[in-house]
């Protein structure tokens, strides 16, 4: 991925969080004729990152997934996390000229595929992922009542580590403007109620530090 270096992030931190706040990710086999398939994929643990390089993440598909089928133990893979993101039409500027642009947070982790066996290996990533998505997203929900569900259909999940040995992160938060346009388009966002975009205003008050004049932030 080409990330110009205004957008570049070098702190493992907003990057941990983009991931594990945005846990669908889009999960890559390349190839001549590349597989894509949109997974669940969370951390094999809850350790503090100073560096990304050397993690584990863990994901699951259905057995019956042509991915499942083309996988082997060290394929390399790309794991595309999407952040917040939004459009910024020119009018929010108030000058001239001017271009429309996208704003837009994003992470790419690079790393190979090692396959974990039928039954409780892959018990334990699902186990793992509903601990993750239940906690951070969910109401409390206790998966104990339905371990024996998890153990009559395990058998058609597909389960894997991924070792990430490289991550390119881009958040690109109109650092190429003048601080009095990142704080419009930041208030833009803040004022918003179309799909990320208050999501995105965070980003850009927290990395631009810019002072925030909209209610709520």
């Amino acid at each position: 991925m080409f990330v110009p270096r205004s957008f570049a992030v070098e702190d493992a931190g907003p990057v941990v969080e983009l991931m594990r706040s945005n846990p669908l990710a889009c999960f890559v086999l390349g190839g001549e004729s590349p597989s894509v398939s949109h997974l669940p994929v969370v951390f094999a643990d809850d350790d503090e990152r100073d560096d990304l390089a050397g993690i584990t993440l863990l994901t699951h598909m259905n057995r019956q997934n042509p991915l499942w089928g083309s996988l082997s133990d060290g394929a390399r893979v790309l794991v595309v996390f999407q952040g917040p993101h939004g459009y910024v039409s020119p009018t929010v500027y108030g000058v001239s000229p001017a271009a429309p642009t996208w704003n837009f947070t994003v992470v790419h982790a690079h790393g190979v595929v090692r396959l974990l066996g039928a039954g409780e290996p892959a018990l334990r990533v699902v186990k793992r992922t509903v601990q993750v998505l239940e906690g951070r997203f969910g109401a409390g929900w206790d998966m104990t009542g339905s371990l024996g569900y998890f153990e009559r259909i395990v058998h058609a999940v597909g389960a894997l580590e991924i070792h990430v040995d490289a991550v390119q992160s881009m958040f690109k938060l109109s650092q190429d403007q003048p601080v009095e346009l990142q704080s419009k388009v930041a208030a833009a966002f803040a004022g918003s109620g179309r799909g990320t975009h208050r999501e995105l205003a965070e980003q850009m008050y927290t990395h631009l530090r810019l002072k925030a004049d909209v209610d709520g932030f």
